[in-house]
Order: structure tokens, then sequence, then C-alpha cells
């Protein structure tokens, strides 16, 4: 099915935003948009924990864009959460709370998937180019500067300072003065320093600002009369005078630049002045498209079957040079057990469908590292490689899936209890990878999976488990497995 309609909502360190756009053939026209100024970065305390008076606000807000959303199917609303969400450490009871108020699911992604997803915003928003470009964009916790050609990135990376963590950081006290300006710009710079040779060996020839800060600049040094609507190395050069002029944050008063700006604009001069001075640029324009947009298009994708997960997942096995022909093997049978057990047929089965065909695919990433133990290095890669299009959770979900292949089931206790719809498809990928554990093709018998009211049983053709021990042995096993998570299991013959 395709949608006329798709939102994106973006939880950024400085401020949430609410996008709706609407899908003409294969592009995307701006609808509605909503903007809520949280600073959920300026909630995080020493500890790395949200206030609670930041949750409250950021709640509020969500309830806010849920009026708007009401009635959109949940396949065409996408929410991310970025920096702030990737470091507090109580981040996962507030997203439940979030989760609750908002109505949609919320996915925590990385710091190179906001890149990806940044370039995409970027790139779709200027008129295409032969040449390399360079994105940056200064986000209220994170920035991240990607190289890109036409629609592709080259080189990503996502650098841990933003607007609204270095000015709590090194303006704590609103004081603007030359000693802590200084500080300030040699702290990014350092952060910049450290992917200067590899941005420059790939190399570009035109950079781009995007998000808010990038704006914000550009306005004020534009309304002074530094530039025509571009960052210039004399416009910040400019600013830095003005913030060191003003002396405190309270008497910051510039033509151009906004009152709600001001909070977290010193921050934004002296990361910009950093890569400026560590990439060496002289200019920059500033592009409308932001990570927003980037989740819109994303999404259009996911919703026409053009789906960046598919493209990530097959450039995995060609990289890890993995056995499609097994994999096959392996899916053809997970997935009519799993159909066994769910015969539904919905986008929430197509959800978990896509998710078990992938880990199918992925399954078998570890016997790079080695044959031992191999479901916990495919595991551990799932969980910590830049998997373009998947989010966190999403990378944990297809780690957890995998890890339940094969070996003790114990160790998936927490995560089934979390996440009950995770046991179906661990179960169904377990008994297609015993089954399949000779690696060849193999006449199999009726199979008859169904779930009982405290476990699963599964039904054999008679005789064929008596001429088939290494499989017998395996299903054997299982009940014990099985029974350590508090599942009865059990395997019975039939005519």
């Amino acid at each position: 099915m395709e949608y006329n309609t798709l939102a994106a909502v973006d939880l950024g360190s400085n401020s949430f935003h609410l996008e709706i756009g609407r899908v003409v053939d294969d592009q995307i026209y701006p609808l509605d948009a909503l903007k809520e100024t949280v600073r959920l970065g300026a909630g995080l305390t020493a500890d790395k924990k949200l206030e609670p008076a930041i949750q409250e606000k950021a709640i509020t807000a969500l309830k806010r864009f849920r009026e708007r959303l009401t009635g959109m199917p949940r396949e065409t609303v996408r929410v991310v959460g970025t920096n702030t969400l990737r470091v507090a450490k109580n981040a996962k009871e507030f997203l439940a709370r979030a989760e609750s108020a908002l109505g949609f699911p919320i996915e925590v992604i990385s710091g190179r998937e906001e890149a990806r997803l940044i370039y995409s915003g970027v790139v779709h928003s200027l008129p295409l180019s032969g040449h390399n470009r360079l994105v940056v964009d200064i986000g209220g916790g994170s920035t991240e500067l990607i190289i890109g050609h036409k629609l592709r990135p080259l080189a990503m990376e996502s650098l841990y300072m933003g607007c609204v963590s270095y000015t709590r950081r090194y303006f704590p006290d609103g004081k603007l003065d030359r000693k802590s300006l200084k500080a300030a710009e040699l702290a990014a710079r350092e952060q910049v320093q450290a992917i200067v040779a590899r941005y420059e060996k790939v190399g570009w020839k035109e950079a781009v600002g995007s998000s808010g800060t990038a704006r914000a600049l550009a306005e004020a040094i534009q309304v002074n009369g530094h530039s025509d609507g571009t960052i210039t190395e004399g416009g910040l050069a400019f600013l830095r005078e003005e913030l060191h002029k003003a002396g405190e944050m309270k008497k910051l008063s510039l033509p151009g630049l906004r009152e709600e700006r001001v909070p977290v604009f010193p921050g934004g001069v002296v990361i910009m002045s950093a890569v400026f001075a560590e990439l060496g640029l002289d200019e920059m324009r500033v592009a409308d498209g932001a990570l927003r947009q980037g989740v819109l298009w994303d999404l259009l994708g996911r919703v026409h079957h053009r789906d960046i997960r598919e493209v990530t997942v097959e450039q995995f096995v060609k990289r890890y040079h993995l056995d499609q022909a097994q994999a096959q093997r392996v899916g053809h049978l997970a997935r009519a057990f799993y159909k066994q057990l769910e015969p539904f047929e919905g986008e929430a089965e197509f959800r978990k469908l896509s998710f078990l065909g992938w880990a199918v695919q992925l399954h078998e990433v570890g016997l790079t590292i080695s044959q031992a133990g191999y479901h916990k290095h495919s595991a551990y890669v799932l969980a910590y490689a830049d998997m373009p299009g998947f989010s966190r959770q999403e990378q944990g979900w297809l780690s957890n899936l995998v890890l339940a292949q094969r070996g003790s089931l114990g160790k998936m206790r927490p995560a089934f209890e979390a996440d009950p719809d995770l046991q179906d498809l661990a179960l169904s990928l377990r008994l297609a990878v015993i089954f399949h554990r000779g690696r060849r093709t193999l006449k199999l018998p009726k199979l008859t999976v169904e779930r009982k009211p405290k476990g699963y049983r599964l039904e054999v053709e008679r005789g064929w488990l008596e001429h088939n021990t290494l499989v017998t042995h395996a299903l054997e096993a299982e009940h014990e497995q099985w029974d350590s998570v508090g599942v009865n299991f059990v395997v019975s013959e039939k005519e």
C-alpha cells in the first residue's frame, strides 16, 4: 500500500520538529510543520540524567504534536531521537512516557545514522551537482559532518559537541569573556582535527550548512552587512567580536538574532568557527533541508518499497561473504514456521517477517570472526556496526534475534520479557537452523508448530526423526533450553 501523506518527528537536543509532507509520485511537498523549543540537552544533569522539569516540557510538546498526527497510520510516521536521548541514562524511562504522549514509537538513532539522514534531507533540498559537497549540521548536542556526491554520502561523522552543550559547558554563568570563548573554540577545533585528514582526502568543492544554528548564523551575518546570505569567515569573526563586546548573554542584542536563539548562540558561533578554521573554509551556503526532511525521504522509500534497510542488508551479505544458499534454506523454513504461529496478514506481521528475513540473511555474519560461538559474534556485529536505515532499537532487535538462533536460551529471558513478539520469531529461526544444520538441500517431513497455553508443540511426521539422529538430538535439547525461560516445548510425532 502506498500513502499520500507522511510525517517525520525530530526530537533534537535543542528543538522538537514535526514535518508533514504530501507525496506526489516520487516527490515530497511540504504540507505542515510544527516546532517546539524544548532544549532537551539543557535538562541533562552532570550525571547525564534528564531533569524532571525538562521531561515535563518535552511531554507537553509531544502531546501537541499528537493532536496534529491523530488519524495518521503508524507506517506513515517516523519519530527519531538524537544526541541527548543517546546519552541520557534515564532515556528508557523517559521514552516510555514520551511514546505514550505522542502515540507513536520513538527510534533513537546513532550519530552516523543521523548524519546519513541529514545529508539526504539537505541534498534533496538543493539542485543536483556533479561535485562533492560538505554538509555541516550543528545541533543541540552533536555536530554532523558529511561529504557526499549527488545522493550518496561518502564520509560521515558525528562529533560530540552542540550549541546547547557547549553554551552550558563554557558559558554556564552567561559570561562571554575572551578566555571562555577561546577555550570553547579550541575544544571544538580539537574535535574537528580528528577528521580533517580523512575529509581532505575525500575532498569537496562546496560547503553547506543545515538546521537552526546555520540559519541563525547566516541571518545575523547578512543583516549586519557581512554577507549576502551565506556564512563567511569574516562574518564569524564579526560575531565573535560582538559576543565579547556584549560580555554577557543577557546583554547580547544583535540585529537579525532572534531572542529565542540567544541562549544557545555562543555555542553555535564557536563550533562553526572551529569548523571553518580546521577545514579551511571561506564561505558556506545554507540549505533548507535538515534531519526531518531526510527522515521523510527515508520513510518514502520504506512505504514505496525502496527501503534503505534492504540495501544495507545486501551490502552486509556481500561484505561478509555470507552463504546465500544456506540463508535461503533457513529463511524458507523459518518463515513457514512463523506463519503457522502468526497466520494473520497486516502491517504488523509484515514488519516482523521483514525483520525475520533480515535476521536470516545476517545470522551467520559472525562466522567471519570464529565458528565457535559465531551467533554471539553475529549478535555483537549487528548491535554495534553502522547499519544505515536501522535505528539503535532495530539493531538491538536484530541482534537479539540472531543471538537466540542457537546455544543457551537463558540469556534471552530479559529480551523475551521486554518484547513477547521476539519469542515467536526466535523459535522460528532456531528450529529452522536446527533442521538445516547439514547445510544441504534436505527433504523435510511435514512439520507443524503451534502455540500451546504454556509454550509450543512441534509435530513431525512419524518415522523421520529416527533416521535423522542429529536433528533428533538437537530437538531433545530444546526442551531444557525453553524451560530455562519458562516456556514448555514438546516434540511429537504424527502420521
